[in-house]
Parts: structure tokens; C-alpha cells; sequence
């Protein structure tokens, strides 16, 4: 563990250092092969608050957590190589880079992770070297275009916890469908995904928190667009 609190008065200059001070290197529950930088309730981020986080300058940092819908598609990518195995895919919201160092581990070819809050680009790097793997980030919004036309594979996790968000993304990924692309989505039964138009490819049981979610073990599924 290591000691000191936050920086509260003073904006964070240095994000890798920050990632490294205020979480602890674990292993997701769902993916023990892996290793990632994470907040738990010992380490200094758990006990910020948005007041807090604000003052440091530092949006809700979704990238220091291992979110089901995340594990579950990591799981699902090391037990089914072949999904990815030699091919380009896309970590869509990546966060902590999960899906994408499962996916790298797993032989894809390329993995691209892309996520708007440029933090996680830190904390993906931190993470994709401490599981030695090489993993490319992009803080772009990928979905003010097309898809990109040269992903054979991509992945999404947690996706639809908020309507308009998961409205435009499930537009922007039946879309990555048509074009050819293989889609897999995580979602632990987040009340915006949609109830049609997919196929369930696996449910796990996926330890989490009730910090964070409602029930210490949420069910959650891998689905894919046909």
C-alpha cells in the first residue's frame, strides 16, 4: 500500500504518477491473468469525492475500476482467442484497458483503445506494461465518424448506462456490423441496453462491489449483433 493522500489544492500535472500514487496494481477477479492499476477501498482515490475530484481537476475516474461488463468481455476474449487472433480490433470506452490487454494477450494483431477521458490513456499504458502487452490509445470521439473501416473486431464494455450515450452507440456499432466488423459487447444488465436485435454468446457471474454496483455479484453477459 502506498501512504500519502491525493493532491486536493493543486491540479494534477504528472496523470501517470497520479494513476501509480492513488491505486494499487491487482488482479480483476473475473481475469486473474491479468494485472491492472485499480481503486479499492485502501487506496487514496476510493474516498474522493466529486466535490474533490473537481477541485483537482480530475473527471469521474472510470478508468481505476474493473466494471462487469468489462470483465466478462475480457473473460470471454482469453477463453475464445480465435475471436481476436491475428485480427485489428477496437476497444470502444476502453477505461482501464481491460478488454483491450485481454485482446492483445489473446494474439489479436493490433488493439487500438479508445476512450474520450485522457486519463485513461495513462492508465492504459500503465496497465498494458504492466501485463506486457503493447496497446495504441486514441482520445478521440470515435463516434463522430463512421467506424473506422480497417477494425475487423470491436469490443465494448459497459456501454449503457446512460440512454443517449447507449442509443448512439449501439447506432455507431450496428453500423461497425454492417460494414463487416465483429461486435461483442459486455453489459451486466445496465438499463439502457437493449432487449432485442442481439445473441448471447456467454454469462458469467462476475464479483464486484457494492460500492459500485448493486449486488456483490452481478450476472453478465457477452452478446454480439448477428
Amino acid at each position: 500500500m502506498r501512504s500519502g493522500a491525493p493532491q486536493k489544492h493543486a491540479m494534477i500535472t504528472d496523470r501517470r504518477a497520479f494513476i501509480v500514487a492513488n491505486t494499487r496494481l491487482q488482479a480483476p477477479p473475473h481475469a486473474p491473468e491479468l494485472v491492472l492499476h485499480l481503486a479499492d477501498e485502501i487506496t487514496p482515490i476510493w474516498k474522493l469525492t466529486e466535490e474533490a475530484l473537481a477541485e483537482i481537476g480530475l473527471p469521474p475516474p472510470f478508468w481505476a475500476f474493473a466494471w462487469a461488463g468489462g470483465q466478462a468481455l475480457a473473460r470471454y476474449v482469453l477463453d475464445n482467442s480465435a475471436v481476436v487472433a491475428g485480427r485489428r480490433v477496437v476497444d470502444f470506452a476502453s477505461g482501464s484497458g481491460i478488454v483491450a490487454i485481454a485482446a492483445k494477450r489473446a494474439g489479436a494483431a493490433s488493439v487500438l483503445a479508445a476512450d474520450i477521458d485522457g486519463y485513461c490513456g495513462a492508465a492504459v499504458a500503465l496497465n498494458a506494461a504492466a501485463n506486457g502487452v503493447a496497446v495504441e490509445f486514441t482520445d478521440a470521439d470515435l463516434l463522430d465518424a463512421p467506424p473506422p473501416s480497417d477494425a475487423d473486431v470491436i469490443l465494448a464494455g459497459d456501454i449503457c448506462y446512460e440512454k443517449p450515450l447507449a442509443e448512439r452507440v449501439m447506432v455507431w456499432l450496428t453500423a461497425a456490423r454492417a460494414a463487416g466488423a465483429t461486435v461483442l459487447i459486455g453489459d451486466p444488465g445496465r438499463t439502457y441496453f437493449p432487449k432485442t436485435g442481439l445473441i448471447k454468446l456467454a454469462e458469467y457471474q462476475v464479483a464486484t462491489t457494492r460500492e459500485l454496483e448493486d449486488f456483490e455479484v452481478k450476472k453478465t453477459s457477452v452478446w454480439t449483433l448477428p
